[in-house]
């Protein structure tokens, strides 16, 4: 076989084949013996048609599939011999595949690039120090309560954090417009649901009550034909209720899984909730620094082959997320490419680093922090030893979660080395998301959980 290769750019390559005559022959024929000896033909016994029918009626079809199969087979050979490392699936092209000639090709593909990462020394983060306080625990139980909320009708005037019930149609320059009009919605005061002064406008009404809202859009309103506009609103008040929230007693702790203990053992639970949602909220945060850093101390190279491939995946996972029961129904192509294309170079700049790292530092996934990670995922569920068991029986979501604690191994090698700065935090400072960009920098794919009924 003879193999030449020109580098077109520092990151494609043209690799010419030749496949001797020989060998196609050599191949084409053995397949030929074997198909005669088993091949049906009308006015010849089986095993018994001659190679020259065989030939004739089979020959084509059978030059062609061994042709194609050793075109994929000397391809990875040659790359192989080559120590060519391609990224994404080659194009082939100049096909010559005439019976009893030299099969030749060229296939054109990229090559991963070579890395070497920068000194992580260069690397500053955040690590933020906060704890759950009595305080902390106080505003969890009653954003618990809230979520709990019953609704009682009330004759009083409203104020805020009642809920109303109400009627009202919206015009702009005395004409209505469309999605301005609303029967039996129910608003809660002090939400923020409403435009600015709808809510506001509603206080010390009483039921059946009618009132008309002088009002102006936001310039920043997401009807662009409504943005910036004045509009009058006449609304009719059918009902006013006040919120009643639940006793803080065992008919309540057992909606939260705690069915002993009282009141202390269902606060010693949100604690312990509070305070694993506050370790992964801090983790969060350094590791979205930390890729942050990552990426922005090495300047990778990007085969294109591999941002399409992560496109695909972005358009496929867009269309899971927001397709709802017709996702299955929607193209994926039809999403812009370049509505994913910034993400998808992060992405894959950050595996190809990431791969580096690993590399360079010899690392494997630890089979003690794969079982407690998965062991962690499996508490929240009814039954957590089942969840356990069906993770390690399923190959695909036990890579995964090797694949997420490989990665936290690598940001912890990565730490060791960086400049880190500790600062002191709030539970609830600490616990805000990121903000879109180091969202997208961290960008985790978390495993697919097994269906069951959580606590």
């Amino acid at each position: 076989m003879q193999v030449t290769v020109e580098e077109t750019t520092t990151l494609e390559r043209r690799m010419k084949i030749v496949v001797p005559s020989e060998k196609v022959d050599e191949e084409v024929t053995e397949r030929m013996k074997k198909a005669a000896s088993t091949v049906k033909m009308k006015g010849f016994r089986p095993g018994k048609v001659p190679m020259r029918e065989i030939k004739r009626r089979f020959g084509p079809g059978i030059h062609q599939e061994v042709s194609g199969e050793l075109m994929q087979s000397s391809f990875l050979e040659a790359v192989d011999q080559e120590n060519l490392k391609p990224a994404g699936v080659p194009t082939i092209e100049e096909i010559s595949n005439q019976s009893g000639e030299n099969l030749e090709f060229t296939a054109i593909f990229e090559v991963y690039p070579d890395i070497v990462p920068a000194d992580f020394s260069e690397i500053e983060v955040e690590k933020l120090i906060a704890k759950v306080t009595v305080d902390d625990i106080d505003k969890m139980v009653e954003v618990l309560r809230k979520q709990q909320v019953q609704w009682e009708e009330v004759k009083r005037k409203s104020k805020p954090g009642d809920k109303l019930n109400v009627d009202f149609e919206g015009f702009v320059d005395d004409e209505p417009f469309e999605g301005g009009k609303a029967e039996g919605a129910d608003i809660e005061l002090g939400s923020g649901n409403m435009i600015p002064g709808f809510e506001d406008g509603l206080k010390q009404v009483k039921a059946d009550q009618q009132k008309t809202l002088n009002l102006t859009f936001p310039d920043e309103y997401h009807v662009k034909d409504l943005a910036g506009k004045k509009a009058k609103f006449e609304v009719k008040v059918n009902s006013v209720s006040k919120p009643v929230l639940p006793a803080l007693d065992e008919d309540f702790f057992r909606q939260y899984g705690v069915a002993d203990g009282g009141v202390e053992e269902f606060r010693d639970e949100v604690r312990q909730n509070m305070e694993k949602e506050l370790a992964q909220a801090i983790n969060n945060r350094l590791k979205a620094q930390v890729m942050e850093g990552l990426l922005a101390s090495n300047q990778v190279e990007l085969p294109s082959s591999l941002v399409s491939g992560e496109i695909d995946k972005l358009r496929q996972e867009a269309i899971q997320q927001f397709g709802g029961q017709n996702a299955g129904k929607i193209d994926a192509s039809l999403l812009p490419r370049e509505m994913f294309q910034k993400q998808a170079e992060k992405r894959v700049a950050l595996g190809l680093l990431v791969g580096e790292v690993l590399k360079r530092e010899k690392l494997e996934a630890d089979g003690d922090r794969v079982r407690a990670m998965i062991e962690n995922m499996a508490s929240s569920y009814e039954d957590p030893e089942q969840v356990v068991k069906w993770y390690y029986s399923n190959e695909q979501q036990l890579d995964q979660v090797r694949n997420l604690v490989l990665e936290e191994q690598v940001i912890e090698q990565i730490l060791e080395q960086a400049q880190v700065t500790e600062v002191d935090s709030s539970y609830e400072e600490a616990i805000k998301p990121p903000d879109r960009e180091e969202e997208a920098a961290s960008d985790e794919e978390g495993s697919e959980e097994p269906d069951g009924e959580k606590q």
